[in-house]
């Protein structure tokens, strides 16, 4: 996401009152993508029965989105910067309902991956215009109050998203199934297309940068060329092209580090700043961002799988079981950033990495110990560890990132920083064919698929352990006190960036 200051001309105005109607209207469209993100989870098992989806197209229906979406992040912001954060703004939203409408009257699963990319496309061409059209539309003493009520509706959107999702899957709206999760989407972007239109005041960057379109194209063949033989690899037995594909995607990730390098001194607009990864604590931070990605994108999955499908509870149990989790995460996150990282630096940090891998190893014992018989109130506890160790960690990282780049950077590091945990997050959706489905044996008979399932969660909890324990190992490279900054300085792009990785 590009992040720059409005021209003189077009400096926010305290007094205009529609400056109000238009934060509603982008907050919404965020809260809209938070919770399409999170409301899938809890239907893949529904989409699965109801549609025959096989296991690598249930990944890809949350991985496409995911890789889609961290494509295209850094270009959306840029074109809103070139082009106008309004009119990009309004062309994300109206694909993005539109991508909604394929999604829920998707015919095959075939045609429902197609959308998901497609949606996860638009998402990206929306969400980076959310918080740069706030910058440009509140004075720089007002925004304080403006994030913090985004943070409200980032925490409303974390824990609403699953019990939506599983309130509308299991009520079966007018026989739809899983597919009102999708459709829920179309009066909310409607409205917000026609209300953004009226209120929304367009702005652009005054010296906006110029799109690297080779750039995202590389990025993109590189990551298709190691996420689908990961996807697809198990169920084609592992073929010889698979290994090929996979290999020659570092052949394609070392092109993009040239090509950017040659970028960056001909015409100084890469879409990936280079000189960047010279400043230990972002190289560290980029590499914790993207590795915290792997491990979610990891859980997330598995963790509904195992209990739907290996477990059998409904979707409205799984999205009840999950508050826990949801209800931590936001306050500890509160308290991290307030309280503790002021205090404490990257300590705080760390000690969330250890805590969450402790809730981790605890749901390894207690879904060991309790079998198919655990309860959603044994789960609780595990999850609320998990829960505040991930809510003492997603706060403050950006910040801890960000605080030793150089000023004129902070823009470009920010969008970074958010791309690689989407790409991470994509990886790891594509890891749970080997970590997860990889340990369970097909075709299974009805009365083998709960202890399969249990079993194959076990195994990705391991998984999911041991990366926390390199995130904790990387984090002694981030500074020890991150610096703090200051709403309405040179700084925005870290403060932007904190909110939207909540949002993530």
């Amino acid at each position: 996401m590009t992040f720059t200051d409005t021209p003189q001309a077009a400096q926010p105005v305290a007094g205009d009152r529609r400056r109000w109607f238009a934060l509603a209207i982008v907050m919404t469209a965020a809260f809209m993508d938070l919770v399409d993100v999170t409301i899938v989870n809890i239907a893949i098992p529904s989409i699965q029965r109801n549609e025959g989806a096989t296991f690598s197209q249930i990944q890809w229906i949350t991985a496409g989105y995911a890789l889609a979406f961290a494509a295209g992040l850094v270009t959306g912001g840029r074109l809103g910067d070139i082009h106008g954060r309004k009119r990009i703004f309004l062309v994300g939203i109206g694909g993005f309902t539109l991508a909604s409408a394929l999604c829920g009257f998707a015919v095959n699963p075939e045609m429902l991956v197609a959308s998901r990319i497609l949606q996860g496309a638009m998402a990206a061409l929306m969400v980076p215009q959310v918080l740069s059209i706030v910058h440009a539309t509140f004075p720089p003493h007002e925004r304080g109050k403006v994030f913090g009520l985004f943070g409200a509706i980032v925490g409303l959107g974390a824990v609403s998203g699953p019990l939506l999702g599983a309130l509308l899957t299991e009520g079966n709206l007018f026989g739809l199934e899983w597919r009102p999760i999708f459709l829920i989407n179309l009066p909310v972007g409607i409205a917000g297309l026609v209300l953004g239109a009226r209120f929304i005041t367009e702005s652009k960057a005054p010296r906006a940068l110029k799109l690297d379109l080779v750039g995202a194209a590389l990025v993109t063949v590189g990551l298709l060329m190691l996420l689908y033989p990961l996807t697809r690899g198990r169920e084609l037995g592992w073929p010889v092209w698979g290994y090929v594909s996979m290999a020659g995607s570092l052949l394609v990730f070392a092109a993009l580090v040239a090509y950017e390098r040659v970028k960056g001194a001909r015409d100084g607009s890469p879409l990936i700043e280079l000189s960047l990864f010279r400043v230990k604590s972002f190289a560290a931070g980029i590499a914790v961002q993207t590795v915290f990605g792997v491990g979610l994108g990891i859980f997330f999955l598995v963790w509904t799988l195992y209990m739907q499908v290996g477990l059998g509870w409904s979707e409205l149990r799984a999205g009840l079981t999950g508050v826990p989790f949801s209800v931590a995460v936001s306050a500890a996150a509160g308290m991290s950033v307030q309280l503790l990282v002021p205090r404490y630096g990257r300590k705080v940090l760390q000690a969330g990495a250890l805590l969450m891998g402790a809730g981790v190893l605890l749901y390894m014992w207690e879904a060991e110990r309790y079998g198919l018989g655990i309860t959603s109130w044994q789960m609780a506890l595990p999850l609320v560890v998990m829960g505040a160790g991930m809510g003492l960690i997603v706060a403050p990282l950006t910040d801890a990132v960000l605080s030793e780049v150089p000023r004129e950077h902070a823009g470009s590091a920010s969008g970074l920083i958010n791309t690689v945990q989407q790409m991470g997050n994509a990886l790891g959706l594509g890891l749970v064919s080997v970590v997860f489905f990889g340990v369970i044996d097909e075709p299974l008979a009805a009365a083998e698929v709960g202890p399969a399932f249990a079993e194959g969660f076990r195994q990705a909890l391991g998984w999911v352990a041991a990366v926390l324990g390199v995130i904790f190992l990387l984090m002694f490279a981030l500074p020890r006190r991150p610096a703090q900054h200051v709403e309405g300085t040179g700084d925005a792009p870290t403060a932007v960036e904190k909110e939207r990785e909540l949002v993530s």
